[in-house]
């Protein structure tokens, strides 16, 4: 088939609809797994070979092991709103990679998968990186004191949380709204604005980055001999340890899972390891031999691992379903000199996609995705259908059978028969934000790249394709594959036309979904 037959084929796409029937099905635990910064090449079920994950390929050798599935932004924060908010991240202001001291990005008022949850009769928890602020005013935060709003005031039980990310102040662990440990011996303070007097930072003080030097930025507070984002003074004994962070998240998720068995549950596990400043405990240090990312990598997988066995242990594992994913693309160098990118001796994180986090080419939102329910899937297979991230609070709510207000998020109960395996149709589209909030339409036989300019490469360190331009791209999908290295865009002007018209449609109408 030539270009213009392609291009004709990918046009007819855009003319007839169908619909798909959501099938209740028996209401199961859920655990999501989301890791950070891991790249569609990560995983050894994805055709890494240098890293070994086993624990996540047993739930892809009896699940599902999706290969075009999507992130809804390349960039953590605006990713994690839309996953658990059903609401595409550009119609909020705030959205954006928040600072430390951010207040909450989620409304108290904005309906939650979290919420879907307790609507039907199941407890919730939060675990893990959250990096969706806290309180209700950005920098006021009395972190001495219970902060409000808190993850309780959107639908969570109980949440054991990264007050952002490890590459920010404040290094605390959040406990249902107070800091964990809190030492009252060395109270608390934060600024994103200025330094506190007498404080070291990894700028002036390059003698006291006793654990990881900076590459670029992360040059201010110091904390564990790591240079952060941001500046902060005291913590005491409640400050992390970096090492530690994968196994207190970890163990007491296990410790939720054992109090709960007795009912249904909902379990929101987000892990730190793949992002930076990478600092894995000892026990995971030279297993892969591409240094500290690539054992973080092997550090995520033993997290799964450690909860798969407690889920086994409990006689809960056959009834619980389980999703691994990521909140967006790879990225190798992004701030700390922990020799990311001269150790990966052939390994490749995007896994042959072009760009990466940040990006709005393929390796920005093509993540991995596993689904495994052995209640339900009683075999494993790979589905190539076309999925996003945008639908988890809609189809965790058909599987449930709890009503969604169809006006209020961006995402469709429609596609739980792809979800579940029932099918390999997939979405009509995905759509994805990258860093500068260029979109990308992704529907199954062509991408659509908005005209929005900007630099080629990501100007503050990373080596990554941003994507970024003032011509409209378009890239067919052959063989299986988008085809990113020809912009086709000049010889399919109606294509274009029309994906330009569909695109500027789904940003001015929220709930808008169109299944073909």
């Amino acid at each position: 088939m030539g270009k213009r037959d392609l291009i004709k084929y990918c046009s007819l796409f855009l003319a007839f609809p169908a619909t798909v029937v959501a099938q209740n099905c028996e209401k199961p635990n859920v655990l999501l797994i989301y890791a950070d910064d891991l790249g569609y090449g990560d995983l050894e079920c994805y055709g890494a070979s240098n890293v070994s994950t086993p624990n996540v390929n047993l739930l892809a050798s009896n699940g599902l092991r999706f290969t075009n599935a999507h992130a809804v932004a390349s960039t953590s924060t605006p990713s994690r709103y839309a996953l658990l908010t059903g609401e595409y991240p550009w119609r909020r202001e705030g959205t954006d990679v928040a600072a430390g001291d951010a207040a909450m990005i989620i409304s108290p008022d904005r309906y939650t998968v979290a919420d879907v949850f307790k609507e039907a009769g199941y407890k919730t928890a939060a675990f893990g990186k959250w990096h969706l602020g806290l309180g209700a005013e950005s920098g006021k935060q009395d972190w001495n004191r219970p902060i409000e709003p808190a993850l309780s005031d959107i639908g969570f039980d109980y949440s054991y949380i990264m007050a952002a990310t490890a590459d920010r102040v404040p290094c605390l662990f959040i406990e249902n709204g107070s800091v964990a440990n809190y030492d009252a011996s060395a109270p608390i303070y934060v600024s994103y604005k200025k330094n506190f007097e007498g404080e070291p930072t990894g700028r002036d003080n390059p003698e006291l980055l006793y654990n990881l030097k900076h590459s670029h930025g992360h040059d201010m507070s110091i904390v564990n001999g790591i240079g952060r984002i941001g500046f902060m003074k005291g913590g005491g004994s409640a400050l992390w340890k970096d090492k530690n962070i994968a196994d207190s998240i970890t163990e007491h998720a296990v410790r939720f899972i054992e109090r709960s068995k007795g009912e249904p549950f909902f379990i929101y596990f987000a892990t730190n390891d793949i992002h930076v400043p990478r600092f894995p405990h000892e026990r995971f240090r030279g297993v892969t031999g591409m240094g500290h990312r690539g054992d973080a990598i092997a550090q995520f997988d033993w997290c799964v691992g450690r909860l798969l066995e407690t889920l086994s242990k409990e006689g809960l594992l056959e009834n619980t379903l389980i999703i691994v994913t990521s909140d967006n693309g790879p990225v190798v160098d992004d701030g700390y000199a922990d020799d990311a990118e001269s150790l990966l001796n052939g390994h490749d994180p995007m896994g042959g996609l072009r760009g990466g986090k940040y990006s709005c080419f393929e390796a920005g939102t093509r993540v991995p995705f596993i689904l495994h329910w052995p209640t339900i899937i009683k075999e494993n297979r790979v589905v190539d259908a076309l999925l996003s991230q945008i639908d988890f609070l809609d189809v965790m709510a058909a599987i449930l059978d709890v009503e969604v207000k169809r006006n209020e998020t961006d995402g469709t109960e429609c596609e739980i028969d792809t979800w579940l395996g029932r099918n390999g149709k997939g979405r009509a589209f995905a759509v994805g934000m990258a860093a500068n909030h260029t979109l990308s339409l992704i529907m199954r036989n062509a991408k659509y790249i908005e005209p929005k300019g900007g630099p080629h490469i990501v100007p503050w360190g990373p080596k990554i394709e941003t994507g970024y331009s003032l011509e409209p791209q378009l890239y067919l999908r052959i063989n299986g594959e988008y085809d990113e290295t020809e912009n086709v865009a000049p010889d399919a002007p109606e294509l274009v036309g029309a994906m330009s018209s569909l695109l500027q449609y789904i940003k001015n109408n929220v709930g808008f979904y169109m299944n073909l």
